[in-house]
């Protein structure tokens, strides 16, 4: 099983590193290299930063707002097990004349973070540079992705996260050793709430194929998620799985009964022969894990 460490974000040619903890037990926060260090001044009050803002100074705020902020379209994001997801994430950015957005020391992105607030976020994912387009002088769209790595999660993340919107201009400052006095940061905290997920998949099989009208259909299959401490999927146990039967040649299920996965995610019941149709399990989801239904499975009815 994959630990977690704290971690220290540092700039230039260093890495984010698990203090001697193995780099294949360790899972850190995500932070891409073209934003990594703006991520180092939005986060220089916290331990994670390698920026003591007593020390290198106070950044002002940033004459920036934002709004509209999306994150997946709206949608809760959910992870597998190897897959890199890529989440779109965008925004409005209004500024002040006198913020440059499009200087190259001038970043702005969109943090995905578990916890409380994200001064106190437990743990997190930043998106790269935003590209942002003018509307006006003072108003841009801007887009951006966050990439999820599945191998960078833990099971206990699933569930709640929210988004934080972020820009930082250094003002002519050396982004790897700013003086902080002479950078601008504004952050708007949370501009979004969501849930990240473990990927669910779920079998059928009816049998048997075919079968005379009367007769009994046995009708088995798995609910299974996603397990980010060993990246393998294991069965979904004592969950509540409906049955259900689509005739054939119309578009709408009906559900025939609910039971519940066994110890290992199986499901298993017993259902009449009527008509030629389709059947199908359906799961509702739960907070940590999203709703999926089967592919029916076609059973020719004599």
């Amino acid at each position: 099983m994959r630990i977690r460490a704290t971690v220290a974000a540092v700039t230039g040619a260093l890495a984010l590193s698990a203090l001697a903890v193995p780099a294949a037990q360790a899972a850190e926060p995500k932070v891409p290299a073209d934003i990594a260090a703006a991520s180092e001044v939005i986060h220089a009050d916290s331990d994670r930063s390698a920026f003591a803002a007593a020390e290198d100074g106070q950044p002002s705020v940033l004459n920036a707002t934002f709004s509209s902020v999306k994150v997946n379209n709206g949608k809760n994001i959910a992870v597998g097990t190897t897959n890199l997801v890529k989440v779109p994430v965008s925004f409005t950015l209004t500024h002040g004349k006198e913020v440059n957005i499009h200087a190259a020391d001038f970043f702005a992105g969109v943090e995905l973070y578990r916890g409380a607030s994200f001064e106190e976020s437990i743990f997190f994912f930043d998106s790269n540079d935003a590209t942002c387009t003018d509307s006006s002088a003072t108003v841009a769209s801007c887009k951006a992705t966050v990439e999820i790595d599945p191998f960078a999660l833990l099971n206990e993340d699933a569930g709640s996260w929210k988004a934080a919107a972020f820009a930082v201009a250094f003002n002519g400052e050396d982004p790897e050793n700013p003086n902080l006095d002479n950078v601008g940061v504004k952050v708007q905290d949370p501009t979004n709430s969501f849930k990240l997920q473990r990927y669910s998949k779920l079998t059928v099989n009816a049998s048997p194929e075919p079968v005379k009208k009367g007769k009994t259909i046995t009708v088995t299959g798995k609910l299974s998620r996603a397990n980010w401490d060993d990246n393998k999927y294991h069965g979904y146990t004592n969950q509540s799985v409906k049955l259900q039967f689509r005739k054939k040649g119309s578009n709408t299920y009906t559900t025939l009964k609910t039971i519940k996965s066994n110890s290992t995610g199986e499901l298993k019941t017993t259902t009449t022969a009527s008509t030629d149709g389709y059947f199908r399990w359906s799961f509702a989801g739960t907070t940590t894990t999203p709703a999926v239904n089967a592919t029916g499975d076609f059973v020719d009815v004599k």
